[in-house]
């Protein structure tokens, strides 16, 4: 599902496709790697796998950092 819609925004929209990777924070080092014609994977595939790695990431460091509900806030 994620490869379709890389694929699509590869297509149709790249500029956005950029930009969501820029809001991903997704290494522009990883990205040109996996554009690149020598890389196995299809590019909308690697770009896919690079996005599905840096949300793991995200949720791992979310759990890691997990602060506790400030106490008096509540409505």
């Amino acid at each position: 599902m994620i490869a379709e819609r890389v694929e699509w925004l590869m297509n149709h929209d790249m500029d956005l496709l950029l930009s969501y990777l820029y809001r991903l924070d997704i290494k522009e080092d990883d990205i040109n790697r996996v554009l690149m014609p020598s890389e196995l994977d299809a590019p909308h595939m690697g770009l896919a796998k690079l996005i599905l790695l840096r949300q793991k990431q995200r949720m791992e460091t979310k759990k890691k950092y997990k602060v506790k509900p400030i106490e008096g806030w509540e409505f």
